[in-house]
């Protein structure tokens, strides 16, 4: 059983670490190696807007979805590459989003996710 936070994805679980201060959001998954295939890094913002993430010193590639305050799936940027240059492109949401959910590139394809799946949140806070 999952230790910690998690959620759930079209009824996969994911352990999840918490960006949600500034300073972690900032941050997020640089400088990483890997991340087990059950992990992702949740990110929670303090309003609901149109939301972008780059790549910047982050080392594997990701999917990024973007979910709505009601936790519905607004769009996902699917097999999002790491960035090595000193400009990188940016990935923005297709609507307004209230939390991001990063997992290991591939994981939207295997999962089957469409727009307005519901992410499923268990954080013990």
């Amino acid at each position: 059983m999952a230790q910690g936070p998690y959620v759930e994805l079209n009824g996969e679980r994911f352990s999840v670490e918490l960006a949600d201060t500034q300073d972690k959001r900032t941050l997020g998954l640089m400088f990483r190696d890997s991340m087990p295939d059950d992990h992702g890094m949740l990110f929670i913002f303090p309003a609901e807007k149109r939301l972008s993430f780059w790549m910047k010193n982050t080392r594997i590639p990701l999917d990024i979805f973007y979910f709505d305050s009601n936790l519905a799936l607004v769009s996902v940027s699917e097999n999002t590459p790491p960035c090595r240059t000193r400009t990188c492109p940016a990935y923005p949401s297709d609507g307004p989003a209230t939390y991001v959910l990063e997992l290991n590139a591939g994981k939207a394809a295997e999962l089957g996710v469409k727009t307005g799946d519901v992410l499923e949140l268990y954080l013990d806070r």
